[in-house]
This record gives structure tokens, sequence and C-alpha cells, in this order.
């Protein structure tokens, strides 16, 4: 008999042992495409977004990426599996290639992580680094690997450098944010004192100027940005360009001088599926170079000086947030109950020494950088003398042209925003010859997002705006919802800004005979709009109060704008059956007080304990419906029958703009609260949401601006329901009969008084 797995000598049959390595070679193809993809991904951001430092948003170093790189990297750990040919050897130097140039792409993401994640993942890359450098040491010993010995010799320093760079770089980043959130509350402080002086200039300028000084500060201080432009990620840059040129000499050694080499006859297990690794790690190392080298490029660039200097005693200066971590762990008391006083002192004594061990390595580590750095610019210099000339010409003629143009009597306040701008640069001790370059920059990306903004801006919004919006007052923010109707139940519930927006629309698209194209306008203002007012009922419900009521609107208005269908109820076929606009509305109403009962009658009870704003989004939605088509019916009472439906639809846009405008003076306090986070890693992403929002914004703040609002201080009406407020008490304020109850409560209170 014989047994599975064996031949008939009884031997294991191991004919078919290799035969799914082609596939495995496709999986090890695959990952070495996503990472590509993911290096390419970084890169396109960024040259998009002028992020030169390449900022690691879609590969930064996590469980995923380190998992994808251990696939394809999996050649490099193979130690038994021939590889004969020329593509056989090249794919085992490309597949070391690439974990450089990955662990150079890494760099950037080590700024984001918390202390915990930053140690997880380094020891990680460490074990996968060490692994793949012992591996190939093996595999060069026992003659898997018989050419490329130096390339791979030299790859492998450059690997081992590169982790050194990482693991040090990391200690920094406690440290570095830990000042920067130091210097962000103090130059902040400044930030605020100044906008709170600036009363008297339109709110856009305002806008534009306090955006300006928290995205320097925000930018300047992001965490990817500040390892980005430090030395050891100039280093790594360097040195992941280095270890790209030794794979194009391979390549090129291979196929220009194939004398030079002896290579095997005979086929890979592998077999075909060697040509695709060889090739999809090749383009994933090109891909990947392109962030590195132009993080070193851009650094010898800032600091490549117009005149060789002799001397760069300053340029090998240590900055002390280099060691400071190092040196108060090792001034720090060492938290173990020992008694036994020898150990006690063995146990600090050998702490010690592995603290001025690692000091002594960080100091040479930012040595070694910091002389890559020098010797890469004096190898660059040459190249930029034409450079520094050319931008020498270029600003005198732009000079001239500012000169020439003041004289003609415009101004140019571009210096003097830049000069303003230094002041609210965060950087780091050796960095202060990058703080007008910064400031410069950070003004170009400003100006960059607000144009981008600019060109987005809603323009059915703003017709609804420039149309319909009432020219004294906003009364359909006051107006909309009447205090005298009364609540079914429970408790009047609280409005968002959206839900008595999404509901005056949906009564509107309701109304017989309105013309399609008035009511595609109106859906569509309506829609544009909703992107802010949701942002702004975010921000603002900091209690979180209004979630459901937000909800409640979201889910009415995804059936009204995909639909025409509200909780159910098909609105145009109920426009097209209805005889006029009262029996819309009264049937509107109707419907959304059965919805009510309807829930009432069934769970009321097992709800009496919740607060109105936790009732479910569908009784929600049909509380604000019946409540404002009670209202609207109840202000048209005395002369409805002569009101047309154009009229009334044209009264209802004149409600939504109002509505609409007064939600969007709180434009400001969005933006403001976009650009105050407390995250630092979160900081830029918000500022620079903010700028956009203010470029997309922008006329319908100069619009808002323009309209006398009915009350100076609109801080104070943040809410839908503190226009309804400030409402009843103008009311009260004018009111013919307030004086005479004024006057005879105060005489109830000197009769109390007396008595």
């Amino acid at each position: 008999m014989v047994w599975q797995g064996c031949n008939t000598d009884g031997n294991v049959n191991d004919s078919k042992f290799n035969a799914p390595m082609p596939w495995i070679g496709i999986y090890i193809a695959a990952a070495s495409l996503l990472c590509s993809i993911g290096m390419g991904a970084d890169a396109f951001s960024a040259i998009r977004f002028s992020k030169f430092w390449f900022p690691c948003k879609f590969f930064p170093l996590n469980a995923t990426s380190l998992t994808i790189i251990a696939v394809a990297t999996k050649l490099s750990m193979d130690l038994n599996t021939s590889m004969p040919r020329c593509h056989d050897q090249l794919s085992k130097l490309s597949s070391t290639v690439l974990m450089c140039t990955v662990m150079s792409n890494f760099m950037p993401s080590i700024g984001t992580m918390e202390n915990r994640e930053i140690f997880s993942n380094v020891i990680a890359l460490g074990i996968l680094v060490i692994t793949l450098v012992v591996n190939v040491c093996i595999q060069m010993a026992t003659g898997v690997i018989f050419v490329f010995w130096t390339e791979h010799a030299v790859v492998m320093f450059i690997m081992i450098l590169l982790l050194l760079f990482l693991c040090f770089s990391a200690l920094t980043v406690p440290t570095t944010k830990h000042y920067l959130e130091f210097k962000y509350s103090k130059k902040y402080e400044i930030a605020v004192r100044e906008s709170s002086k600036e009363t008297d200039i339109p709110v856009f300028k305002k806008l534009r100027e306090d955006v300006l000084k928290y995205w320097t500060m925000a930018h300047t201080s992001c965490p990817q940005f500040v390892v980005g432009r430090s030395v050891t990620c100039t280093a790594s840059g360097a040195l992941c360009l280095f270890s790209a040129a030794i794979l194009i000499e391979a390549w090129l050694r291979t196929y220009l001088m194939p004398w030079s080499f002896r290579f095997c006859s005979g086929q890979s297990d592998y077999k075909w599926s060697i040509t695709l690794i060889l090739i999809a790690q090749t383009i994933a190392v090109g891909v990947g170079t392109i962030g590195p080298a132009f993080r070193w490029f851009l650094a010898i660039r800032i600091r490549c000086p117009k005149e060789w200097r002799k001397s760069f005693k300053d340029e090998f200066k240590i900055e002390k947030y280099w060691i400071q971590r190092l040196v108060e762990w090792r001034d720090c008391p060492i938290g173990l109950s020992i008694h036994s006083w020898h150990c006690r002192k063995l146990v600090h004594d050998t702490r010690n020494l592995v603290a001025d061990l690692c000091i002594r390595m960080q100091i040479s580590i930012v040595l070694v950088c910091k002389t890559v750095r020098i010797v890469s610019t004096y190898f660059i210099h040459l190249l930029f003398i034409f450079s520094f000339w050319f931008d020498e010409l270029r600003r005198k003629v732009k000079q001239n042209n500012i000169i020439s143009n003041n004289e003609s009597g415009s101004e140019s306040s571009q210096p003097n925003v830049n000069q303003d701008l230094s002041r609210f640069v965060l950087y780091l001790e050796g960095e202060d010859n990058l703080v007008d370059l910064m400031a410069k920059r950070n003004c170009n990306a400003t100006d960059c997002w607000i144009r981008k903004g600019r060109k987005n801006q809603p323009k059915y919004l703003l017709q609804i705006l420039e149309k319909h919006m009432s020219s004294t007052g906003l009364k359909g923010a006051e107006t909309f919802d009447s205090n005298q109707i009364p609540s079914l139940g429970y408790g009047k519930a609280p409005n968002c800004w959206a839900l008595p927006v999404v509901t005056l629309t949906t009564i509107a698209v309701s109304l017989p005979n309105i013309d399609r194209t008035s009511i595609n306008c109106l859906m569509r203002s309506v829609t544009e709009a909703l992107s802010f007012i949701r942002l702004i009922d975010q921000n603002l419900d900091e209690k979180e109060e209004l979630i459901n009521i937000r909800r409640a609107a979201d889910a009415a208005w995804l059936g009204v704008d995909l639909y025409q269908k509200w909780l159910g109820v098909d609105i145009r076929k109920m426009a097209v059956q209805a005889k006029g606009p009262k029996e819309v509305i009264q049937e509107l109403a109707d419907i959304a007080k059965s919805k009510l009962m309807e829930y009432d009658q069934k769970t009321m009870a097992a709800c009496l304990k919740d607060t109105p704003s936790k009732l479910p989004v569908k009784v929600l939605a049909a509380n604000c419906m019946y409540r404002i088509a009670q209202t609207i019916l109840q202000n048209q009472k005395t002369t409805y029958e002569e009101i047309m439906s154009v009229k009334l639809f044209e009264e209802l846009s004149v409600m939504i703009a109002d509505i609409l405008a007064a939600c969007l003076t709180n434009i400001p306090c969005l933006i403001h609260m976009e650009c105050i986070s407390s995250i630092i890693e979160e900081r830029e992403a918000r500022v620079c949401r903010a700028i956009f929002a203010l470029g997309l914004t922008e006329k319908i703040l100069k619009l808002l601006d323009q309209k006398a609002l009915p009350c100076s201080d609109t801080n104070k009406m943040i809410c839908v329901d503190d226009w309804h407020v400030f409402r009843k008490q103008d009311e009260l304020h004018f009111s013919p009969s307030s004086d005479y109850e004024t006057e005879a409560f105060s005489s109830v209170d000197i009769c109390l008084s007396i008595d």
C-alpha cells in the first residue's frame, strides 16, 4: 500500500513541492506593486498640494505596511531556492534595495505616532530588517547569492544606517512635540490678542489675516514637516538615492557588460514570475525614490550658500533636542523596588552606561547626517550658481515692477504679510535660517488654497441669497416656527439649522403648478447649503445634544433629493393631485400628525424619560413638518385663498434664504473653530480645511457683510433657536402694553417691599 505523499519506494514524493512557486512569485510582485502604489500616491499628493517634504499619508509605518513589505521582500528571505540566471540574481538585489527605499519613505510618518506606537512599529521594523540582513549574509555564504556581492554589502550597510536614523529620530519626536506645543500656545495667544483688536476691517479680510497666522503656526509645527526637514531625514534621502543608483548600476552592468559576470544555466523555481517580480520591484524603487530624493534636494537647495564658506563649525553643532530625552532618562531615578544596595547600584550604573552609549551613538548619527548634508551641498554647490544668478535677476525685475506699480497708485502688501508671518513661524534650534523661507511659502500656500476655494464657490447658494434674502433683517429665520403652535404629547424639540431648511424645501417642492426649473434651482441651492450647514451644526453642537435632529434632517433630505419622497410619501404626486397649495400643506400637516400619533400610541410610554431631542429621527422630522406647516397655515389664515402657488413658493424661498443667511453668519465662528485643535497631528489638516472654506465662502461673507443684520452681536445667535429668542425679546420690547405691564409689576414690587 502506498501512503499519500510517498512514492512506490516509500520516500517522500516531492515532485510537486515547487509547483506553486510561480504563483507565490505573483503574490510577491503584487505586494511590490502595492508598495509602489502607496508610495506613488504619497508622491502624487505631495506634488499636487506642493508639500515637498512628502508626508506619508497613504503608506505610513504601521502593521499593514510592514506586512506588505515582508511579503514583497520574500526573495531576500528565501535561503535555499536556487537563483541561477541574471534576472534571478537581480531580483535578490532589487528586493534588498526596496527595503531601503521603503524605510526612507517611512521617516516622516514617525512624527504622527504616539510613544507606544512608535516603540512597537520601530521594534517590528528592526526585527524585519535584522532578519533580512542575516538571511542575505547566509545566502552570500552558502552561494545562493553568487554575484553583486559588493552591491549587497553596500545596500545592507545603508539599510542598517537607515534603521539607526529612524530609531534615533523617533527618540526626538516627544521632545520636539512638547517644545512646539509650548511655543504654539504662546503664539496663539498673540494671534488671538491681535485679532480682537482688529474690529474695523471687513470680515473676509480679517479672517484671511487670521488664517494666515493659524496656518503658519499649524504648518511649521506639523510633526511630519518637523521630521521631514530634519537632518536625519535629509541624510536618509541621500542614502535612498544612493541605493537606487546601485540598483541602476547593477542593471546596466548586467546588460551592457555581460562578459563581466558568469551566471549559471537552469531555471529558478519561480520560473516566469521572477521577471514580474523584478519589474514590479524596480518600479517600486523608482517611484519610492521620488519623495526621499525631493527631501534631500530641497534641504540642499535651501542650505546651499551663494558663496562657499571655509568654516562649517556651526553646521556640526549638536542641538539639545537630539539628546534631551536620553539625558532625562539617564538622570531620572529608577522606579524599581530593590532592597539590596549592591543590586541597586549595579542597575543604576548599568542604566547610566547604556544611556551614555546611546547619547554617544545619537551624537555620532547626527554628525554623520550633517556630514552627508555638507558633502552633498559641496558637490551640488556648483550646479546652483546659475540658479542663484537667475533668482537674483528675477528678484530685481520683480522689485522694479513693484516700484512702478506703487508709482502708478497700486499697493503691494505681500512683503508686509511675509514679514508679519515670520513672527508666527515655529522652529527648532538650528533652524533660524529657515524662518523667512517658511513664512513666504506658507503665505503662498494659503493664497493657493483660497484660490482653489474660489473656483468652487456655491453658485446656486449665492443665487438664492442674492435673489430671495430679505431686504431688511432676516425675518424668515425668526418666523418659520410659531410659539403658538402646541406640541403633540411632549415638549418642543430644539432645532438644528438643517431640519427647518429641509422641511421648508419639502413644502416648497410639494406645491402645485411650480416651474420645474425653479424647483431644480431651489434643490441645488439647498444641496450646496447643506454641506456648510452640516459643518456648522457639527462644530457648534459641542455637547452633542442635536445628533438625532441632524440625523433626522439628513434622512429626510435623502428621500426628498433622490426619490422626491418625504418619510415615504411621494410629494411630487401630491403636488399633481392637489387642488391648491392649502390642500398640500394641510395634507403634509395631517401626515406629520399621524406619524406622531402612531409613534405616540405604540412606544410613547417607553420614551417619556427621554428628552425631545433624543426621539427617533422620523418623529423629529414629522414634528418639525407639523409645526412649520401649521405656522404657514396660521400666518395665511385670512388671505390664503387669494395667494397663488407661485407667490407662496417665493415666500418660502425667502424664508429659506433668510434661514440660510442666518446660519451662514456663523462661518467666521466655524473657521476659527476649525483652526483651534488641541491635537497637534490634526491641526494642519483642520486649518487647511478652514482656508479652503474661506475661499469657498468669500462672496457669501462679503454679501453678509453688506447686510444690515438685526443684531450687532451675531456671536450670541449661533443657533436657530437663538433667533426665535431674539424675536420674542424684540416683540416684548416694542409691545404697546409693555410699559404699562412694567409699571404694574413695579408697583406690586413696591407694595410687597413696604409690607
